[in-house]
């Protein structure tokens, strides 16, 4: 069941990841995705790469915003 829920939060990385430059909302997908990612390793004990896709949560979160604030100008 753990191995499952880490395939699903990978594949909701990669396509969210492919279709970004359809909209921002994307961004978003893909800072859950990397949030699922980082609570998956976490449960299978892999702390490097929880700590790796927990900073990309925060960048993609952070890119979510500035894309926000762009698109409102």
């Amino acid at each position: 069941m753990l191995t499952a829920f880490g395939s699903v939060a990978v594949s909701v990385m990669l396509l969210s990841y492919w279709l970004e430059p359809r909209s921002r909302w994307f961004i978003l997908v893909f800072a859950l995705g990397s949030a699922a990612t980082a609570a998956y390793s976490g449960l299978a004990a892999v702390y490097p790469i929880m700590v790796i896709e927990t900073l990309w949560a925060g960048v993609a979160l952070r890119r979510f915003k500035s894309a926000r604030a762009t698109q409102q100008r």
